[in-house]
């Protein structure tokens, strides 16, 4: 059987700062519309200002009526989507695209005049499988002053390592940025792990400062402590990596030492192969990774060729049309989630999921839940920064192996937790009442005060079990704390992230109790954390371990299951 591929659709990069047009009333009671979130961006090719792309911000916060937990919390997700009709139909031809829709492009000159531009049909030669063949095409779709950005053929010069000016052409930044052991890698991980180049040089204390003058005796005693802890935790790093090495390595990985070395996080080139051992999607065995990789990659890739063989008519409508809704907002600001080569991924992964997965089909968030596997096993190929590489540059093999491992590992993660995404999601609505009898017996002030300003749980509380906390913390963050989670056991995205989310909600105590029921909404919806770093992720995830050791045994304190 040919394979055929996904229907194809447009693609665009968006300036940050474009402001869409609601055209459906249903899209109001979008809960998880990720553009609302913000997003904190490293340097990168993405025009600086607002992320938002989507229509006008909901009224200020107002109290609650009495409407039901239940009815709250579902209104947020199994939206109903309007009648799919939003796909442009596929240009094959090499004629320019009319205008459809009423809208019109518009780009802008240098000196900021609007030039109409005639639409143009871009082919994506990423892949070479002919189930991932998707072509791609500019639509002639803006109206008023909507802004069509070339991110791929028009990003500014970087200066960061790794990254290579746009005028690069695309083969040489591929031989620059994409690791030389690649193949190597796809057919066994552990090559990887005991190959890779360490460019790693800490300087010397010494050396990278001036000298201080002999009589300065504070400031060399100040130089000599730098120095002192620089080798220090520079010692540790190194013992913590040969643990980890020499554990990966063995015949018969012991995953109790796994999970004992992972718990404090683990060094980035090993995440790769340690998550899929931690998940339980590859074998512990080292004889049977390979053939195992290999049999569960050839599974995803016939999943998808079987999937989308009759393009869109033999798709669900309503879960392709929410998918194709949500893609475009995962992740908005960070530009790797901005290439089409990286979206046409999610939405296969996504598709394929809901499909097998009928009792919850897709739901938002999920879509969130695949970036920080998505990123960790596209670093295992590339000697640059993740979020600022176009996967399109990979060979079509190796970009295969990305995304098909990314799908075994969701599918692993969200089996611990598929009663958040069923009907009337019990799983959230257990955790979320859970976390209020919590909070009422860990922080008695804060939950009164909540109280007495009619705040509901599940007004803030919904989305931090959804999304597992990705909306209030960066991918960076997330994937440091998924170390722990998974070192955790299998139902700690459940279990364990429970005392997360009460130790988050703490942290905020006195700030909290100063605000009204409006200013406490509004900062549970817009928390200062898109700059943290490792050491506020790490006294997070103490604080939840102190807070499971005292109560998870505890049952008593729990009203209900």
């Amino acid at each position: 059987m040919t394979a055929r591929p996904p229907p194809a659709r447009p693609h665009i990069g968006l300036n940050p700062s474009i402001q869409f047009p609601r055209t459906t009333d249903w899209a109001e009671d979008d809960a998880w519309d990720s553009t609302s979130d913000s997003e904190s961006t490293k340097p990168s090719t993405v025009p600086s200002g607002p992320s938002r792309a989507s229509g006008p911000r909901k009224s200020a916060a107002t109290r609650p009526d009495n409407s039901s937990s239940s009815t709250l919390s579902s209104s947020y997700t199994h939206l109903q989507a309007p009648n799919p009709g939003s796909w442009p139909p596929v240009a094959h031809t090499d004629e320019a695209i009319s205008p459809q829709n009423g809208w019109t492009i518009v780009k802008k000159s240098p000196d900021h005049k609007a030039v109409n531009a005639p639409p143009t049909i871009k082919s994506e030669a990423h892949v070479d499988d002919e189930a991932y063949g998707i072509l791609e095409h500019r639509d002639a779709d803006v109206e008023g002053d909507m802004i069509l950005g070339e991110l791929e053929s028009e990003a500014p010069n970087q200066d960061h390592a790794g990254s290579l000016p746009s005028q690069v052409p695309k083969a040489k930044q591929a031989r620059a940025l994409i690791r030389e052991d690649a193949d190597d890698i796809v057919n066994d991980p552990l090559c990887g792990v005991k190959h890779r180049a360490r460019h790693q040089r800490d300087p010397s204390p010494s050396g990278s400062k001036q000298r201080k003058p002999e009589n300065s005796r504070s400031e060399h005693s100040a130089d000599g402590d730098a120095s002192e802890k620089l080798m220090r935790e520079r010692s540790i790093r190194t013992n913590r990596r040969h643990k980890f090495v020499e554990c990966l390595s063995s015949q018969d990985v012991n995953i109790v030492e796994l999970r004992k070395q992972a718990w404090s996080g683990i060094p980035s080139d090993l995440r790769p192969m340690a998550w899929q051992l931690l998940l339980g999607s590859l074998p512990l065995p080292t004889p049977l990774r390979s053939s195992t990789l290999a049999r569960k990659r050839k599974e995803y890739l016939s999943l998808v060729e079987l999937t989308f063989a009759r393009g869109k008519e033999g798709l669900d409508q309503q879960i392709w049309h929410q998918i194709e809704i949500d893609v475009p907002r995962t992740r908005p600001g960070v530009q790797l989630w901005m290439y089409a080569s990286t979206q046409r991924c999610l939405e296969r992964i996504l598709y394929v999921w809901a499909i097998r997965h009928p009792a919850s089909g897709y739901v938002q968030g999920i879509n969130d839940l695949v970036t920080p596997f998505f990123q960790v096993f596209l670093s295992a190929y590339i000697d640059s920064d993740p979020e600022l590489f176009d996967p399109s540059l990979l060979p079509s093999h190796v970009l295969n192996a990305v995304e098909a491992d990314s799908f075994w590992c969701l599918s692993r993660l969200l089996d611990g937790i598929q009663d958040n995404y069923i009907f009337a999601q019990p799983g959230i609505q257990r955790s979320v009442r859970r976390m209020a009898e919590l909070v009422a017996r860990i922080d008695a002030p804060l939950y009164s005060h909540l109280e007495s300003q009619n705040v509901e749980f599940m007004q803030f509380a919904f989305r931090w079990m959804n999304c597992l906390l990705m909306r209030e913390i960066s991918v960076q963050n997330t994937i440091r704390m998924w170390d722990t989670y998974l070192a955790e056991g299998p139902d700690a995205f459940s279990q364990f992230h429970l005392y997360v989310c009460c130790a988050f909600l703490v942290r905020w105590s006195e700030k909290l109790r100063q605000m009204d029921f409006q200013g406490i909404i509004m900062f549970l919806q817009s928390l200062p954390t898109q700059d943290w770093g490792d050491h506020e992720i790490e006294m997070l995830l103490s604080e939840a371990f102190v807070l499971n050791s005292i109560w998870h045994n505890a049952q008593s304190h729990f009203n209900g299951k």
